[in-house]
């Protein structure tokens, strides 16, 4: 009698590994930006973040999501969302972990190198979940807005950067962590903040300045679970030229609730474990952070921070893909042999392997220019490796995905049970390149940087010492200036925003990565385009790339 249920050719799950220890491009970019950091923290994170039972908790925060609670069985307002215990599980790993805020405690700023450690961990974290890292990114984005308020930053930068976890609602002093949000689109506006509706009226002055009461909506409120949120709004009698920034916490100083009404929670594509929310404010009290008519440059400074982190997320969602495709296909044979065996399989990993690296390589240089904001290069290149890495990698992680998915096969489509994190990874991708300004405004921000001359003159400093590498390369890096020198139009933005990332990519794996990565990537990338993975030259050292980009 034939035994129908025995399985057997499907690859063990890949559990319990080091997600640090096996990824090289990550220790070869680091070495490159931060020289002497000391790695024990990424170790262990990787460690913690590889385990089956974190694994798990990202599983089960993803099958059981966020449910809102508008009132209690009384009829009392609540305007609360319930998670399940992994979301907290998971919450607790990322705050212990400094993903929030340790880049502002004094002793993470004496390495010189907290921003890049922090970058490294936040993209250890998202190869584990990345979704519940949208309160993480915007806690590390908003806690340098505070000091425009000295009161108020002096209160809770404590707080903002301790490394602990605390979910309940209550005043800010009596919790040993908490976690900030933001509130800046409107359904009327979307990226286009002036737009905005939501008002401010003066409501007098107390040991945190300026106070207001807001009436208005938000579109979009991600985390609404936050303590307390960075949001937008027209002060009373000054025109449109009153847009302000104002703090708004959950919990007010004397220990009552504010006026926080959550209509709903968006159903997304993706981001599942983390709620994201349509808001109302009716005489919410908020104090005024910075000066009047200063909100929108204040959102710019905070959009760049999250920025860096949509280029780390969509990093280390590549990382996560690609290692899962070679773990599936070095265990799964067909047609006689392993799939990691077959040149045209070979080919595609290896050619999935280059961008997963150039991405890192790109996503990290960003995050060393937080590091070093008193270096005049650093802060011009800034400017410019912002909107690229932003729009490139989170572009090209899309399609990634799909690719690595495609590895899999039917196996890489199936989601049972929440198992299937490819297709969790696939649905997560297309909100890096979405949130915080879409291509187009990423595109449109480099031509705005470019246009002053002092950066092109940047750019072409760093493209410098990969010069005489590669023919590809050399040209590429020689016909720039001159598209910069004559404008570049907005009609031609986007092709701009492409070749400097890949100018930039190509300049650091020279610099980075082992010649057969950075010959590679040149040759396919830089001489007729890529527009399909797996169509690198038959020359190529596909064995060694391979080798290299195993997780384990």
């Amino acid at each position: 009698m034939s035994v129908t249920h025995e399985v057997f050719n499907q690859p063990t799950p890949l559990a319990d590994i080091d997600l640090y220890a096996g990824n090289r491009a990550l220790q070869d970019a680091l070495k490159f930006n931060a020289p002497g950091l000391d790695t024990t923290p990424l170790a262990q994170l990787g460690r913690l973040a590889g385990s089956a039972e974190m694994q798990r908790h990202a599983r089960l925060a993803n099958v059981h999501l966020p449910e809102l609670r508008t009132h209690d069985r009384f009829g009392h307002r609540l305007d609360e969302v319930e998670f399940h215990p992994s979301y907290h599980a998971l919450m607790t790993a990322a705050c212990e972990a400094g993903l929030h805020g340790a880049p502002y405690a004094e002793q993470e700023q004496a390495s010189g190198h907290a921003h890049v450690r922090r970058a490294a961990s936040f993209m250890l974290f998202t190869e584990l979940e990345p979704s519940v890292l949208c309160p993480i990114s915007m806690t590390y984005a908003v806690t340098p807005a505070l000091r425009d308020n000295p009161a108020i930053h002096r209160d809770w930068a404590p707080q903002l950067s301790a490394r602990a976890y605390d979910p309940t609602l209550k005043v800010w002093r009596d919790k040993s962590g908490v976690t900030m949000g933001m509130g800046m689109t409107e359904k009327q506006g979307g990226s286009d903040v002036r737009a905005n509706t939501t008002q401010a009226v003066h409501d007098g002055r107390d040991a945190w300045g300026e106070r207001y009461r807001l009436t208005g909506h938000k579109w979009f409120m991600s985390a609404p679970m936050c303590d307390a949120f960075l949001v937008l709004a027209y002060v009373e009698g000054m025109g449109e030229g009153g847009l302000s920034c104002f703090f708004l916490p959950r919990v007010l100083p004397d220990g009552t609730r504010n006026v926080l009404r959550i209509q709903r929670l968006k159903d997304k594509l993706g981001n599942k474990a983390n709620a994201s929310s349509e808001v109302e404010f009716d005489d919410s009290i908020a104090w005024r952070v910075g000066e009047p008519g200063r909100g929108v440059p204040q959102i710019l400074a905070m959009g760049t921070m999250t920025r860096l982190d949509c280029a780390l997320g969509s990093s280390g969602l590549m990382r996560q893909a690609l290692s899962l495709a070679l773990h599936h296909t070095a265990q799964r044979s067909a047609f006689g042999k392993p799939l990691i065996e077959h040149a045209l399989m070979r080919n595609v990993l290896a050619d999935l392997a280059l961008e997963s690296e150039a991405a890192t390589a790109l996503a990290l240089r960003l995050a060393r220019t937080f590091d070093r904001t008193g270096d005049a290069h650093e802060q011009l290149m800034s400017r410019v490796l912002t909107p690229i890495a932003k729009f490139w990698i989170c572009k090209r992680g899309a399609q990634m995905a799909q690719e690595t998915m495609e590895c899999l096969g039917g196996n890489g489509y199936v989601e049972e049970g929440g198992e299937g994190v490819l297709a969790r990874i696939y649905r997560e991708m297309p909100v890096n390149s979405i949130w915080e300004g879409a291509g187009n405004i990423m595109a449109l921000d480099l031509l705005r940087a470019l246009r002053k001359g002092d950066v092109a003159a940047a750019l072409a400093q760093e493209l410098a010492p990969a010069k005489g590498q590669h023919a590809a390369l050399d040209r590429l890096i020689d016909t720039l200036p001159a598209r910069i020198d004559s404008g570049a139009e907005e009609i031609g933005a986007r092709t701009l925003a492409r070749d400097v990332a890949l100018g930039v990519q190509a300049a650091l794996l020279a610099q980075t990565a082992r010649p057969a990565v950075f010959g590679a990537f040149c040759a396919s990338r830089l001489q007729g385009g890529h527009d399909v993975f797996g169509t690198l030259d038959g020359g190529t050292d596909f064995d060694g790339i391979i080798r290299r980009a195993m997780p384990v």
